[in-house]
């Protein structure tokens, strides 16, 4: 759970931190937003694209794939084999996130899997025929909470946050998904901030319906776009999963609040015997403790909760990390 990594410094870090909340902000509106200048932005954000540090993609919202089945599993393994089986998973074009948890002998992942098929043959048969694999509890996500979606580590203001978010009026949410949409999203994953006109290429359209069809899946949250970072390198070295059971009727009210919290990565409805799966990150294990008494301990709807700490980060947003594997 504990990390050592090189540091960012605190412009490259609050630079970061707006990729974090808005991938696509424009150079221009990160400068406005940090008070530093247009040229310093692409300057300083430049290089830490292309060397890896930050890495734009997208990630679809299940709801609008009525094929795709979301699934959390946490797998136990034997010890000796649990970086091979989470090199494994991560290697899986299916798999969002990939995570070695508490003491080494298991593995968080969630998966969008194509359909019962792919569901079953997972649960039946690949991982029965792994012997290293020992057992596990599979979750289906029901519902994930986007208020998240703009996080930023805790790095910047609501002023700041507010500062990035689109002034353009809201897209409407398309009716249906047209055949551009599935390969602008394609297009996405491999490069959430691919420009139009590299957009429009991929999709085989203009760079104005490429525009207008892309504001119209964020908008409609079919799509999430993220960037991935490496959250030592922003001094957030401690994260843990929580798994937490609330009762049915402050679930929803719940689930808004914590994913609106600084430290919360990510809430979703689940099933299974907790209901409630939030992926915290907060700067050491004292801000982990004082999360969970002064956070948590006030929820008045939740009635038990497991914390699982997060020993490496082997994928995130469909991203492998680099070195992990």
């Amino acid at each position: 759970m504990e990390k050592v990594s090189h540091l960012l410094n605190e412009t490259d870090s609050r630079i970061a931190a707006a990729m974090l909340a808005s991938p696509r902000a424009s150079w221009r509106t990160v400068g406005r937003v940090l008070g530093v200048s247009e040229r310093t932005v692409v300057r300083r954000a430049a290089p830490l694209f292309h060397d890896g540090t930050l890495r734009a993609t997208a990630v679809r919202n299940p709801v609008w794939f009525p094929d795709l089945i979301p699934l959390a599993l946490r797998i136990r393994c034997r010890p000796n084999r649990i970086s091979s089986i989470a090199a494994t998973l991560a290697r899986r074009p299916d798999t969002i996130w990939v995570d070695v948890l508490g003491g080494g002998d298991e593995i968080c992942t969630i998966l969008f899997l194509d359909g019962p098929d792919a569901r079953n043959a997972l649960l039946l048969r690949d991982l029965p025929a792994t012997p290293a694999v020992q057992s596990w509890t599979s979750h289906v996500l029901l519902r994930v909470f986007p208020a998240a979606f703009d996080w930023s580590g805790g790095l910047l203001s609501e002023a700041e946050l507010a500062g990035l978010r689109p002034d353009t009026p809201a897209a409407p949410t398309p009716s249906a998904l047209l055949p551009v949409d599935h390969q602008l999203i394609a297009a996405l994953s491999e490069d959430g901030r691919a420009s139009y006109t590299d957009l429009a290429r991929r999709a085989d359209t203009t760079p104005l319906t490429a525009r207008r069809r892309l504001e119209a899946l964020v908008g409609g949250q079919v799509l999430r776009l993220a960037t991935e970072v490496d959250l030592a390198r922003l001094g957030i070295r401690t994260e843990a999963l929580l798994w937490i059971t609330v009762a049915p009727g402050g679930l929803e009210e719940t689930g808004h609040q914590l994913s609106r919290h600084p430290q919360v990565r990510f809430t979703s409805a689940t099933t299974g015997s907790a209901n409630l799966l939030v992926a915290v990150a907060a700067a050491d294990l004292n801000a982990l403790y004082h999360f969970l008494s002064d956070t948590i301990g006030t929820l008045e709807h939740i009635t038990t909760i497991e914390v699982t700490p997060i020993l490496t980060g082997v994928k995130r947003t469909g991203l492998v990390r680099p070195g992990s594997l």
